[in-house]
């Protein structure tokens, strides 16, 4: 299975799982100091709206250069912690779903397009899509973490 095949399966199964966590847990921290579950969701929907632009610039354009990402500035200003669950989850369903789309839609040649995020190094169009899967696994951790505490 390819790369862009393989994105929105990876959606659909974190979506199933994000489903499971209980939104009277979502407002605890993951960790003392840190984030509350609904915030690292809101996160996660910052990271899809981020890597949206992205992943069209450089499947259109054959390259990327942008800036990187101010995760608690972003998750600040958004102010998901005083949003419901539900919500926030939708607002997630809406942007994953939207992302897997385009990803569904970059020509296997475009995955090796040069993406420049921030002042780090440039890697291909595909790496950054796997890059994104993966820490959308990271942060689904610590969210399920949550649910069984």
């Amino acid at each position: 299975m390819s790369l862009t095949t393989e994105f929105a399966d990876q959606i659909a199964r974190v979506e199933s799982r994000l489903q499971a966590v209980r939104a009277d847990r979502a407002t605890r921290e993951i960790r003392p100091g840190g984030w509350r579950g609904i915030e690292v969701l809101g996160h996660l929907i910052d990271s899809a709206l981020n890597n949206h632009q992205r992943f069209v610039r450089a499947a259109q354009e054959g390259t990327y250069a942008g800036p990187g990402y101010n995760g608690p500035g972003w998750v600040k200003a958004h102010g998901y912690v005083e949003m419901s669950w539900s919500d926030v989850l939708a607002s997630w369903r809406r942007e994953n779903a939207l992302l897997a789309r385009v990803v569904e839609r970059i020509p296997e040649a475009q995955l090796a397009a040069s993406c420049r995020v921030g002042d780090k190094e440039p890697v291909p169009l595909g790496s950054l899509i796997e890059s994104y899967l993966r820490h959308l696994h990271h942060h689904l951790a610590q969210l399920e973490r949550l649910s069984e505490s």
